[in-house]
């Protein structure tokens, strides 16, 4: 099991909510921390934009991520939704298993 660290931006709080609670409702997250107050500058269109946005910190593993980038698009409001995944190389033992447990599905 490979567990994962995964980033994405929502417009809002709202959206930040509803997409963490799904994402954890459906065991495709173990955990969603939800970051408030970032500010973001980035090229769009043609355009260099800057919004405020909250930044989600999913918790997840290798298994889950192909099922978990699909239901993220289809829930987000964005056209290109943002999402990284980062491997986590150590942490825990007992965190990184219960990421597995809850994860399991």
């Amino acid at each position: 099991m490979t567990a994962l660290l995964c980033l994405s931006t929502c417009p809002d709080a709202e959206t930040a909510t509803r997409i963490a609670r799904a994402l954890v409702e459906e065991r495709l997250a173990a955990c969603v921390n939800r970051v408030p107050g970032i500010a973001s500058t980035y090229r769009w269109q043609g355009a260099v934009l800057e919004d405020a946005e909250v930044l989600l910190l999913i918790k997840t593993t290798r298994e889950r991520f192909e099922a978990l980038r699909a239901r993220l698009i289809e829930l987000h409001p964005y056209e290109v939704p943002e999402l990284i995944a980062l491997d986590i190389a150590a942490g825990n033992p007992a965190y990184l298993q219960w990421i597995a447990a809850e994860t399991a599905g």
